[in-house]
């Protein structure tokens, strides 16, 4: 039997033909694919990254003015971020120091009555900073109780912190356990954006005047709490 070696040799190149073929409409649809993903990531971020901007301006912030200075549509937004507190949770992401950093002036201090106060300013002048964004987010949360999650909780890192070295019976002052929970809870109320917009929106007091009432009461638990303590608070930044 004679076999047709060009009709075998027509067939194999077709085969590699449409295997080529097949490969470039698979790279195109790759680098599609890679072109939609790479575009979703850009207006992702432009999202974020404009919500970080209105929030360091300390301006109110909705979703519509996001959308606005991140040159999107809000539909556009809302796909993205299902609504403002999931946008300001990613924005917030770094915006504020960690604890230790944000207290480190007083790292060194054995007081606990000056690391709280000085936890409690630096809070509250964060808060004032950011406000159009702290406003935002405990505004709908209120509304959305569900959404309370998203919230940052910063004021907790905070207290801890600054009350960390009087959690041990070896330190240089400390509490019970019990006694512990009730000063961090108390304190949770002052230390606190809601005490700051109370002073400054309902009370009338300019925001320097709030600070200090606030800081004032801070001190005045701390030192309430700490008033039996079994050691002294003499040392380094001691009062």
């Amino acid at each position: 039997m004679t076999i047709d070696n060009s009709h075998c040799s027509c067939k194999r190149t077709l085969m590699k033909s449409h295997h080529h073929q097949d490969e470039r409409e698979q790279a195109v649809a790759d680098t599609g694919t890679r072109g939609r993903t790479n575009q979703k990531a850009r207006t992702r971020k432009a999202i974020i990254d404009a919500c970080r901007e209105l929030t360091r301006s300390g301006a109110e912030i909705t979703m519509p003015r996001v959308a606005r200075a991140a040159l999107v549509s809000e539909a556009t937004a809302y796909r993205y971020f299902p609504d403002l507190a999931s946008l300001l949770q990613e924005s917030l992401v770094g915006l504020w120091p960690d604890p230790a950093e944000a207290l480190a002036p007083v790292a060194g201090s054995t007081d606990p009555v000056e690391r709280v106060a000085f936890a409690c300013e630096f809070l509250l002048r964060g808060v004032h900073a950011y406000q159009g964004s702290v406003r935002a987010m405990i505004s709908h949360t209120i509304t959305a109780p569900a959404s309370s999650p998203f919230r940052p909780g910063y004021r907790f890192g905070l207290i801890d912190h600054a009350l960390a070295p009087f959690q041990d019976a070896d330190g240089p002052a400390s509490l019970g356990a019990e006694a512990m929970v009730r000063l961090k809870q108390d304190l949770a109320i002052v230390v606190s954006a809601e005490a700051l917009f109370t002073l400054t929106d309902l009370c009338g007091l300019s925001v320097d005047e709030a600070i200090t009432s606030a800081v004032r009461t801070a001190t005045t638990l701390t030192e309430a709490a700490f008033a039996g303590a079994p050691a002294s608070r003499s040392g380094p930044g001691g009062r």
